[in-house]
């Protein structure tokens, strides 16, 4: 029930979060394009996880998948928090940050080990969630997981 009433919450913030706060640009990329990059860069990886995942790119918001594919977070709503608590280790703030921060917490008060852990390993990682990762797609996942100490 928890589970579903944080999936809705998503659904309904997210064209709002789409349209009023995020300012970049959708990329122009799809799937397929993505999938014919070399085997061991950020771009196809990223194209086996949306694939995996029956996933579409969602314009503005693929630099999430992205932290997903560089974290190997999974999507479970208590991945997705978690990642978020990963987020604000790395050092990001934003207002859907703190929402989902909190109310992960509140909801999922027994998984408050996992969440600080998840924000440990964030902390421990360079900052990286503002990179650039349109022009990072055809470097190798390993690299970039090295470079940024993202474990």
């Amino acid at each position: 029930m928890r589970d579903l009433f944080i999936e809705k919450m998503y659904e309904i913030s997210k064209k709002p979060y789409q349209k009023f706060f995020k300012q970049g640009k959708a990329w122009d990329v799809e799937i397929n394009q993505l999938i014919q990059l070399p085997n061991d860069s950020l771009g196809f990886q990223l194209g086996c996880f949306l694939l995996k995942y029956n996933f579409e790119i969602q314009p503005k918001l693929e630099d999430h998948d992205i932290i997903h594919v560089l974290t190997n977070t999974g999507i479970s709503v208590v991945d997705e928090i978690g990642m978020q608590y990963y987020l604000y280790g790395n050092g990001k703030r934003s207002l859907y940050l703190w929402m989902v921060i909190l109310s992960g917490t509140l909801f999922y008060p027994t998984r408050f080990s996992y969440f600080k852990q998840q924000y440990q390993r964030g902390k421990a990682a360079h900052e990286f969630y503002g990179l650039d990762f349109l022009n990072m797609l055809s470097v190798p996942l390993s690299n970039i997981q090295q470079t940024f100490n993202i474990k």
